[in-house]
């Protein structure tokens, strides 16, 4: 369902920080080049270890015909949004299932599961992999995937993934946080609240776009403080995605 706004701080009282693509951990493993928004494996910034509940937001470009192998996580929420190319999914669950660009699939590690996720197109996958801590630990883990056509985000927020009830539309996730993106052509501009007390973090995947009179160049992060509206407008065609948490 989309996000619509209503009253709060004035745009121009934003309180954003700019963490600009080149200033993001990297990781070049060959069949694997990732950039880390925040501390992740062998990158560590004692700065950026979260931002609210968010606890990973990584920047993947996987080769094709590789990916990552069988592994265990438990007590987190895990959310891919395919960017390009697609992903196959395999659990300890029995689930299998690919997602392509623009879907989302989402994963409750609960006690523990064990998961593989593979690029078996001809072409690089690219794509967010974005974890959340969960509003408690422990359930049973679970795992579900959805397709969500750009079209339908054509110059508003829409959600895709929530911990929220009344969000019926968008896969379920059990974290106090929403998934959310947009498209917007340049030119354009689109306001999005940020309660007070919340965390925002939004990442154009495509484009260039402006938030508080500052330029955000395409894939730059952006940390938003809760209590505020913010305006983004689009100085190229763009793709937004935003995760608003605890």
């Amino acid at each position: 369902m989309p996000i619509t706004a209503h009253a709060m701080a004035p745009a121009s009282a934003a309180t954003v920080e700019r963490r600009p693509f080149a200033s993001l951990g990297h990781a070049d493993h060959g069949w694997l080049n990732a950039r880390h928004h925040f501390s992740f494996a062998d990158y560590y910034d004692p700065d950026r270890m979260g931002w609210g509940a968010i606890r990973v937001w990584n920047d993947d470009v996987i080769a094709p015909q590789e990916g990552f192998p069988p592994h265990p996580h438990r007590d987190m929420e895990i959310i891919t949004y395919v960017r390009s190319g697609a992903i196959t999914h395999q659990d300890s669950m029995g689930n299998k299932g690919r997602t392509a660009a623009g879907d989302v699939q989402v994963m409750s590690a609960g006690t523990g599961v064990r998961h593989a996720e593979y690029n078996l197109e001809d072409e690089p996958t690219t794509l967010f992999q974005i974890w959340i801590a969960p509003k408690r630990p422990g359930g049973s883990p679970s795992w579900g995937a959805k397709p969500f056509p750009r079209a339908g985000r054509a110059g508003q927020f829409v959600v895709l993934a929530s911990g929220f009830a009344d969000d019926a539309d968008a896969l379920p996730i059990r974290a106090e946080a929403r998934l959310l993106a947009a498209t917007l052509p340049a030119g354009q501009s689109i306001e999005q609240p940020v309660g007070a007390g919340r965390h925002a973090y939004l990442v154009a995947a495509t484009g260039a776009v402006e938030i508080a009179g500052v330029r955000f160049e395409a894939r730059d992060g952006a940390a938003i403080s809760g209590g505020q509206t913010l305006t983004i407008t689009a100085l190229e065609d763009a793709e937004l995605v935003l995760v608003d948490s605890e």
